[in-house]
């Protein structure tokens, strides 16, 4: 046996090594079962590109020392509490057990008074945010998963600058992935005026493998601390004009604003490592109307999965009917069962998702859970010819969910997200208004069709379904 030989024996033996204790410590981890199978089978049959996979995308997030709670708990409890004297606000009885969830597992207290403009148009919320800025007069907080530099990406930034340059102070978080087409000049253009400009979670070496996974995908502006956005539009062209592109997005003014701040400071704080006082960015609002709302944030910080808890929940306790906007839908087994359960129990739950997203790999694995829900009785629509960005959900007649959260394990466990959760009738009646509006640009799939397609495809979604849990 010659030196090349043994040399090349010795490498497969040390890959094998690595490979077998790869998946020691995926099993040791005591995951998700089926993410811990999706693992161990990427491993077995793509070797090589399963090592490069988990050590990137792999490691366990409740563990990374890179992500510590600690900055969001400081934070918070400044923040909220100048937020008490609207803590002891009684939620509607139906909902009182979802208020006291999220209260515990996201310190999100129910806020009252807010007015809310539910967007449909990208048209009207860039209308709307450009002259909201242009009338700020103490701040910006921006904080966007993408911002391109296009034609509204560009507008939006000589407005930062301006208002930059006029004293007011301006905040602009981007996440560092998203963006990696963006060249710096563009941020350093920004701060040339006086803008503060910071990524999240700047991805580069020595700790590109521990933060590349987790992904900032939300979308926050704050002005004054009195008018915020926040919902599944980000800053493109596409979001603003293009007419095959379907997303929903909220504008609040008043009360429910101080939500959204205290979630931006927590944000800027993490990202930052700055710390000021946030009196000043909290000012006094009077109540405008009886809306009640919550503002929750998820991510791989703590203990819990809070979104995908609450989801759950609204779930498993709905009387009447869910329906559901989301671009993806690779639910996690306990989302699968409760919406089964529900189903099951007579509760209309409809599903409305694109025909064609603009992830093709995430669609086979989406129709492999189709079979098991149209059985148990939900309804899944899919609207023709345009992308449904919207992650939306209406239940009941009183409560919404409008947020930055896909129904999928990234949403759910990876990705840091933001939702609002309102208790109130005549915006649970807009939203119904919307998704039966949608509706009509539908085509349903029914169970007795979709059972016909043929085994390669039902071969090619089982298959796909495998890897759901790593998309």
């Amino acid at each position: 046996m010659n030196l090349s030989t043994i040399f090349h024996s010795i490498l497969l033996i040390i890959f094998i090594i690595l490979i077998i204790g790869t998946i020691l410590v995926v099993i040791s981890e005591n995951r998700n079962p089926i993410r811990t199978l999706s693992w161990i089978l990427i491993l077995i049959l793509l070797p090589g590109v399963g090592l490069l996979f988990f050590y990137f995308f792999g490691q366990d997030t409740q563990k990374m020392k890179n992500i510590s709670a600690k900055y969001y708990k400081r934070i918070k409890d400044k923040s909220f509490n100048l937020l008490a004297k609207d803590c002891n606000i009684e939620a509607p009885p139906q909902y009182s057990t979802l208020v006291a969830l999220l209260e515990n597992n996201n310190y999100s207290f129910p806020i009252s008074g807010s007015e809310v403009e539910v967007i449909t148009k990208g048209e009207r919320k860039f209308e709307a945010l450009l002259e909201d800025m242009e009338n700020a007069r103490h701040h910006i907080h921006m904080e966007y998963f993408i911002f391109d530099q296009d034609n509204i990406g560009k507008k939006i930034k000589e407005v930062l600058m301006k208002k930059a340059s006029e004293g007011v102070q301006v905040r602009f978080l981007y996440d560092n992935v998203a963006n990696w087409a963006v060249p710096q000049k563009f941020y350093d253009a920004m701060k040339t005026t006086g803008v503060e400009v910071s990524s999240f979670m700047n991805v580069k070496l020595p700790a590109f493998h521990s933060k590349v996974n987790y992904r900032n995908h939300r979308k926050v502006v704050v002005i004054d601390g009195a008018i915020g956005y926040i919902g599944g539009m980000n800053v493109g062209d596409n979001y603003k004009s293009d007419p095959n592109w379907r997303d929903t997005h909220l504008r609040i003014t008043g009360r429910g604003v101080h939500g959204l701040q205290a979630k931006f400071l927590t944000d800027w704080y993490f990202a930052t490592n700055s710390y000021f006082e946030p009196e000043p960015y909290f000012p006094p609002l009077e109540a405008k109307t009886d809306n009640l709302m919550q503002i929750v944030t998820g991510g791989p910080t703590g203990p819990w999965y809070n979104l995908l808890q609450a989801t759950n929940l609204i779930t498993m306790t709905a009387k009447k009917y869910i329906y559901i906007q989301t671009p993806y839908f690779l639910p996690t087994d306990s989302l699968l069962q409760s919406l089964q359960t529900a189903a099951l129990g007579k509760i209309d739950i409809r599903l409305m998702v694109s025909a064609k997203s603009d992830s093709p790999y995430v669609d086979p694995a989406a129709h492999s859970y189709y079979e098991d829900l149209l059985r148990s009785g939900m309804r899944i629509y899919e609207i023709q010819g345009k992308f449904l960005h919207a992650k939306t959900i209406v239940s009941d007649d009183m409560l919404s969910v409008i947020g930055s959260a896909n129904m999928d394990f990234r949403s759910f466990e990876s990705n840091f997200e933001i939702n609002c959760y309102m208790y109130d009738e005549k915006i649970a009646l807009r939203n119904k208004e919307i998704f039966l509006e949608d509706m009509k640009e539908c085509k349903e799939i029914l169970l007795e069709e979709w059972v016909k397609r043929s085994r390669w495809k039902k071969l090619i979604e089982s298959f796909m379904q495998l890897f759901a849990p790593l998309m």
